[in-house]
């Protein structure tokens, strides 16, 4: 009988929002990313050094957007991020006080001490580095690091722009290896959104492998006997390993594990239920409102009847659960090993980094249970899709069916009604800079760095975050404006470079409001010769 691989790949991404000038939103505009920080990223990093106490092996996939990155390792960020916390806790002492005579008390407690506990983890015990942190797990080889594209753009949009899907290719490996010091050998597709386009420059960059729907197999024509069980070829040999269809539905799916009624309901937040005069000074001069962490409610809860988290119901809930999802893998793995004969039977599991803490309070709690239920039963092997490209020239050729994770299996939510007017502005503002850099292919000093500028207003003006969120209504006003500047700044730049006239002063704030990507060069839009 064949063996039995298991890969666990998480992704993170989100949109990238640029820090104001100002102070006041700035809790607004970084809330996305403090959350993520403080409900997933520590978190997993503490599950990682328990673990690794422990002596109990794990492999790991992780793909880590540019974006994320970028702010993570930005001092400015990681001191706004201290910031919060201490606002929080201060929030929290008042929440004690509320509720002392209330059923929530203990639970305001609970978060008040997880919330110093994760200052304690970020400033003193990780010193504020969280990406260190990962590429010390992925030297010890827990990890493998995947690269992804540089703004999180849905590829296939841009399939008749060769320049501009090399633009957010090159510039997403360039970050991989200025962050984390390597590129490996796959690449994380945003929304696994494939076209046949994608498939020579990808490999023109040294690429060996990414991660698709399942649909893009088993709808290929050439579809293998051993369906998404082993990994098969394109043309040019991009090794493809098809992504288990299930795992999304099992945990986020309306029976899905977090919908389960004994979970922590991750909606009813304090930020959203009290009055802001209750609120103090947390929410600054914005008005905005924005998750504290502070919920004390299960899933149980209804609008006019609200029941408290218990702790104590929710880890064994996890136990089960994660027993659930080893045994579910385990038998789809057996089954299919009786079947492969000689080959290894592989299933690749992806998992949305945001139910990992912050949509999914208990998400990392399962998945450590899900990896110690595999140390002690061993009823299949975790493993990276690196290890698995050994016979990459002699697996089966197929030609992948056009599809992505997204909508209904064509990423079609991120080209609906709410945000298809997007579209046409970034593909003319793409259009424009492949232009500009045939036009200016060697300027320096002043008309670089507006080149150089104009380049990272269109691959933000690409980001397919920022459609995603419109189309989700999360944060939909700002993102909008935040979309808007970028193209009509990249106007300005466009209009400037027409009149051989540059405002320098312009130019400096640009740079200054969005440091994203300082070592960008306009030249990765050029026309390869």
């Amino acid at each position: 009988m064949s063996g039995k691989k298991l890969v666990l790949i998480i992704e993170a991404s989100q949109g990238y929002l640029p820090q104001a000038e100002d102070r006041e939103g700035f809790q607004f505009q970084n809330s996305q990313i403090f959350s993520a920080i403080t409900e997933t990223y520590i978190p997993l990093l503490n599950m990682f050094a328990r673990l690794e106490k422990e002596n109990i092996q794990f492999k790991l996939g992780l793909a880590v957007s540019p974006s994320i990155c970028a702010l993570l390792s930005d001092p400015h960020i990681q001191d706004l991020y201290v910031e919060y916390l201490d606002a929080l806790i201060e929030l929290g002492k008042s929440e004690i006080s509320r509720c002392s005579t209330m059923d929530c008390r203990e639970q305001a407690q609970k978060c008040l001490e997880r919330i110093e506990k994760t200052k304690a983890d970020f400033v003193d015990l990780y010193g504020k580095n969280i990406l260190a942190q990962i590429r010390r797990y992925e030297k010890l080889g827990f990890l493998e690091l995947i690269p992804t594209a540089a703004t999180s753009a849905y590829l296939p949009h841009y399939s008749d722009f060769t320049e501009a899907i090399n633009a957010q290719v090159e510039t997403g490996l360039y970050s991989q290896r200025n962050f984390f010091g390597s590129t490996g050998d796959g690449f994380w597709l945003p929304f696994m959104g494939w076209d046949k386009a994608l498939e020579i420059p990808l490999r023109s960059y040294g690429i060996n492998y990414t991660v698709l729907d399942a649909r893009s197999i088993l709808f290929s024509e050439q579809c293998p006997d051993e369906g998404i069980f082993h990994p098969v070829r394109t043309k040019r040999s991009l090794v493809i390993f098809g992504n288990d269809p299930d795992t999304f539905q099992q945990i986020a799916g309306e029976e899905g594990f977090c919908q389960n009624e004994v979970y922590r309901s991750q909606t009813r937040d304090i930020g959203f239920e009290l009055p802001q005069e209750s609120l103090g000074g947390y929410f600054g001069g914005s008005g905005a409102r924005i998750p504290t962490g502070y919920k004390y409610w299960s899933n149980e809860s209804e609008d006019g009847d609200t029941v408290p988290y218990n702790e104590q119901k929710a880890e064994l809930q996890i136990i089960e659960d994660a027993f659930s999802f080893y045994s579910s893998k385990a038998e789809k793995l057996s089954q299919a090993s009786e079947c492969m004969g000689e080959k290894d039977a592989v299933l690749v599991c992806t998992i949305p980094a945001e139910f990992l803490g912050q949509k999914w309070h208990e998400g990392v709690a399962w998945l450590e249970n899900v990896i110690r239920c595999q140390a002690s039963k061993r009823g299949f092997e975790f493993d990276l899709c690196r290890n698995l490209l050994k016979n990459q020239f002699s697996l089966k050729k197929i030609e992948p069916y056009q599809c992505s994770a997204n909508g209904l299996g064509y990423g079609e939510d991120l080209l609906d009604n709410s945000n298809s007017w997007m579209l046409r502005y970034t593909r003319k503002a793409t259009q424009r800079i492949i232009d500009l850099a045939e036009r200016f292919p060697s300027e320096s000093s002043l008309k670089e760095r507006l080149l150089n500028m104009a380049a990272k207003q269109v691959l933000l003006a690409q980001s397919g975050n920022w459609p995603a969120m419109i189309h989700d209504g999360q944060m939909l006003d700002y993102v909008e404006s935040l979309f808007k500047d970028e193209i009509l700044s990249f106007t300005k730049v466009f209009a400037s470079l027409a009149s051989n006239t540059v405002s320098t002063e312009w130019l400096t704030s640009c740079e200054r409001k969005n440091p994203l990507f300082p070592w960008l060069n306009y030249r990765i839009f050029s026309r390869k010769k």
